[in-house]
């Protein structure tokens, strides 16, 4: 439904959108392994958004997601890539415990 929703654009929008997003929409053109959808899906805990192989509990990053997704395109400072300041989080973090 993303995929017709995005072909329906136009060029001027799908501008607009890569500007604000990068290359997220490369996203639409992935083929799925289904067999490995299927095999990773049972390992996955999604109230906690990580896999769960026994007593190992795996977080993918970004990259490997990129890499599962065979998609090099992602951009680092585009919005579904975005991190918190990992240091200012912990030294605004840290003043409400002192």
């Amino acid at each position: 439904q993303l995929k017709v929703i995005w072909d329906q654009w136009n060029d001027e929008i799908k501008q607009l959108f890569y500007s604000n997003y990068g290359d997220l929409p490369y996203l639409l053109d992935i083929k799925v392994d289904e067999h490995l959808f299927r095999a990773l899906a049972q390992y996955w805990n999604p109230a906690y958004s990580y896999f769960a192989f026994g007593k190992v509990d795996l977080v993918p990053t970004v990259e490997e997601y990129t890499a599962l997704l065979c998609c090099s395109r992602f951009q680092v400072d585009k919005a579904y890539s975005r991190a918190a300041y990992v240091p200012a989080f912990w030294k605004k973090i840290g003043k409400h415990y002192e």
